[in-house]
């Protein structure tokens, strides 16, 4: 029985070419022609005033703090259910994570919880759309303009996905995107910066080049650079920006594959769902989400484990999602115990997401789903 893993970067054609193609131009580090295409599509293709390349969805979240100029004692809203960076790229500027609790349906920070967090120390609130599957956008960018807070999201799984017809990633002030080899786009690692304020371009340059104005340099604005501000190097190798340009060129097929093995699933499990009490992704209507993943959550931890163990024997790859920020050992070092979350603490420990990546073809999709209906929740 032929192993089926929960992930598996893909090709799409002009990878190695344009890879090549870099090579042979005899420039292999960061902002060169594909960083600028790659750029200059998303900018494009999303309506972003200014898009940055960065060697990682983190970096970006780093570069966000720094823009906002986040110091220590200032407070972010943060939901309790996501990736760690989410939280570290703030911490490591002396910010307190404030941790929210997510709503049942799309397992996205609950927004009729976030007021009530807001303190006069709160500097920003970080969204994440958990899924692709877009925050309630209207109703914490009001709550944020009424406290005057800066709105950021971590849009890493969401690239191309909607709000209301609006594209994710063009809501808050920043956003960040991640080209990890587990996101719809890849170049192994890498991310990118949104920028939607306007204000905030020019000293993003100077912080993703080290703190130097170097890119203004190269614009023949001044006629040396030198160090100006905080900064690190943030960016990424062109031959990785190579990579990315086939991908993100390729979106229009790659959306396509993702949203075949997505529909499968969902088509599929609806009625086994139904039977086993097991929730299946929430999407609401005015939603479009990039078909990121698929998950299950189960009916208890101990149906959630003996789940994936079937799975498992029957040489399948699963996996679940994020543990609490709150009840880490870093989320009680900055108060969480203090945290009320029971949502995302009742979800951690039931969700289960299938194998979802391009190479998956009809018959490893008619496997996973065969085994899925063979597990009976409650026997």
């Amino acid at each position: 029985m032929p192993y089926i893993p929960f992930n598996q970067p893909s090709l799409t054609g002009n990878e190695f070419e344009y890879m090549q193609e870099t090579i042979a131009n005899r420039h292999i580090s960061g902002d060169g022609p594909f960083t600028k295409r790659c750029s200059a599509l998303l900018e494009e293709t999303l309506g972003v005033p200014s898009v940055l390349l960065t060697t990682s969805c983190t970096h970006a979240l780093e570069m966000a703090s720094l823009l906002l100029d986040i110091q220590p004692g200032d407070e972010v809203i943060v939901p309790s259910f996501t990736f760690v960076t989410t939280a570290n790229a703030f911490a490591l500027r002396g910010a307190t994570p404030v941790f929210a609790d997510i709503r049942r349906d799309t397992l996205n920070i609950d927004e009729g919880k976030l007021e009530q967090l807001i303190t006069t120390r709160t500097k920003a609130i970080l969204v994440v759309h958990y899924m692709g599957v877009g925050c309630e956008m209207d109703a914490v960018c009001d709550i944020a303009q009424r406290h005057d807070v800066a709105v950021v999201e971590d849009n890493a799984h969401g690239l191309f996905g909607r709000y209301k017809g609006r594209y994710l990633g063009t809501f808050g002030s920043l956003a960040s995107l991640s080209f990890h080899e587990t996101k719809n786009f890849t170049c192994g690692e890498g991310g990118a910066l949104l920028i939607n304020d306007p204000r905030y371009i020019e000293r993003a340059e100077i912080i993703r080049e080290k703190g130097t104005n170097r890119s203004r340099f190269f614009r023949g604005e001044v006629d040396k650079y030198t160090w100006v501000d905080l900064g690190s190097s943030y960016l990424p190798s062109e031959i990785l920006a190579a990579f990315l340009c086939a991908q993100l060129e390729a979106r229009d097929q790659i959306q396509s594959i993702r949203q075949r093995v997505w529909e499968y699933y969902c088509d599929n499990l609806q009625d086994w769902a139904q039977e086993n009490g097991v929730q299946l992704p929430s999407v609401p209507d005015y939603c479009e989400h990039p078909y990121h993943l698929f998950y299950l959550l189960l009916p208890s931890l101990e149906e959630r484990q003996a789940f994936m163990a079937h799975l498992k024997t029957n040489n399948v790859a699963s996996v679940f999602h994020y543990l609490p920020l709150h009840l880490s050992r870093m989320g009680r070092h900055f108060g969480g115990e203090a945290a009320h979350c029971p949502v995302t603490e009742d979800v951690s420990e039931r969700l289960a997401r299938l194998p979802f990546h391009n190479s998956l073809v009809e018959e490893d999709l008619e496997r996973v789903v065969s085994l899925v209906k063979q597990f009976q929740c409650g026997s």
